[in-house]
């Protein structure tokens, strides 16, 4: 972002904004189950996937991407390190979950072990789902796979008995003598383990020891999933609800919203700088007191904007009064960027945002943003005002006996600003 006088100009990237986050917003939740051979990857998947009954999931094993052996290599088989990342195809990995991601069915290679191929078989068409699951032993060994997922979970087994599980698994099933497992497991499964899969345990957003058989872990990862499936069922229910996941970034993509025209200007080395202008002016309006902690991230970005003040009293949920407001005189002619950082039954939202209709703002000039929301809140907004956009960072679960957002964290003003009751210590919160 470049500042020219009390102009902000941006960079040709903000062009390509609305266009990937369209993408976003369109993408599958991806989970990546990663964890060393026989620590119970498949168990936490079947779980997984039992619970979500009522969500179309879809599972793919990084096994199925297997490159096919060669001549050369099939006379030595037993000397092919499995476990090795060079034994994966992860160009044709990456292609497939991106596709799946966007919505786009998928054909996913079926890997022989008998052959060694991974043409031997039809491949198995794989439509769009609500949940992609990617399961194996090295998901999480490239970044480029690793990128794609919303939550990495490395399932950690003692490995004592993913050994024994091995030679269960190989003797009984794939009919390997025991001799032969225990010299693979020392030549090839263990020193991968210790050099490729186990390193990757610091990239996992959760671990879960003893894999299947902890319910606990398992329940509380679905319960998860459902929120965030629940904040996709939102945006797709109004088209003017923009959810920034894992991010309280929203002051810029809120910015990114608006209408903007190509302008260019000659910087201090005479040099032509080409950026964009934004079509109208505009403002912020606080709700005090906890809006404010959001000015600074908006100054920030747009040096000298004017700010106005709204602040309502709140009680329960619905009871709301208009105490004060200072606005700009001409808010009329401007883009407002709403700041409140939480919205909770959404009546206060309701207030500020029909003053500043009564005062003459269009509905679809109004941009408002704040950090966490209730879904009671975003149906009463949304339905309220089909026109103007939220855009906020996480939706929570819902709203208490108290009308407070949970789990959130509580008053936000207070928390912000050091003035908890219980003098507890402020979060260091920085919505920019």
């Amino acid at each position: 972002m470049c500042f020219v006088g009390s102009t902000t100009y941006w960079s040709k990237a903000v062009y390509t904004f609305e266009v990937q986050f369209i993408e976003l917003r369109l993408s599958r939740p991806a989970l990546g189950v990663a964890g060393g051979a026989a620590s119970g990857k498949t168990p936490v998947c079947d779980l997984i996937i039992e619970q979500l009954h009522d969500q179309r999931v879809v599972l793919v094993n990084q096994d199925s991407f297997y490159y096919n052996l060669t001549a050369e290599e099939l006379t030595k088989v037993h000397e092919y390190n499995f476990d090795h990342p060079d034994a994966f195809n992860t160009e044709q990995l990456l292609r497939a979950m991106e596709k799946l991601k966007h919505g786009q069915a998928v054909d996913i290679p079926k890997y022989d072990f008998k052959s060694y191929k991974n043409d031997v078989f039809p491949a198995r068409r794989v439509n769009p789902s609500d949940v992609i699951i990617l399961e194996g032993i090295l998901i999480f060994h490239d970044p480029r796979v690793r990128d794609l997922m919303s939550m990495k979970i490395f399932v950690d087994t003692d490995a004592d008995v993913r050994l024994a599980r091995r030679i269960r698994r190989d003797t009984v099933q794939k009919g390997r003598d025991i001799n032969t497992v225990l010299d693979q497991y020392s030549k090839f499964v263990k020193p991968a383990f210790d050099d490729f899969i186990l390193p990757t345990k610091k990239y996992a957003d959760v671990i879960i020891p003893r894999g299947g058989d902890n319910h606990v872990a398992i329940d509380l990862i679905v319960q998860h999933i459902r929120t965030k499936l629940g904040q996709h069922d939102l945006c797709k229910i109004y088209p003017n609800l923009y959810v920034i996941h894992s991010t309280f970034q929203v002051v810029e993509h809120g910015l990114g919203h608006l209408p903007f025209t190509e302008k260019q200007v000659i910087t201090p080395t005479d040099s032509v700088y080409t950026g964009v202008d934004f079509c109208k002016r505009l403002c912020g309006v606080s709700v005090i007191r906890s809006g404010e902690s959001m000015e600074n991230a908006l100054r920030a970005c747009c040096k000298g904007i004017k700010i106005g003040k709204i602040l309502i009293h709140r009680e329960g949920d619905n009871g709301q009064e208009l105490i004060y407001e200072k606005l700009p005189n001409d808010i009329s002619d401007r883009h407002v960027l709403l700041l409140d950082p939480i919205l909770g039954t959404g009546n206060s939202a309701v207030q500020a945002i029909s003053l500043l209709i009564k005062k003459g703002v269009p509905e679809s000039n109004i941009i408002f943003l704040n950090l966490i929301s209730a879904p009671q809140g975003v149906h009463v907004v949304c339905k309220r005002f089909p026109r103007i956009k939220i855009v906020t960072s996480e939706i929570e679960v819902g709203l208490n006996k108290d009308f407070r957002v949970i789990p959130g964290m509580g008053e936000f003003g207070d928390r912000y600003f050091g003035t908890d009751d219980d003098d507890q210590p402020p979060v260091p919160v920085v919505p920019h």
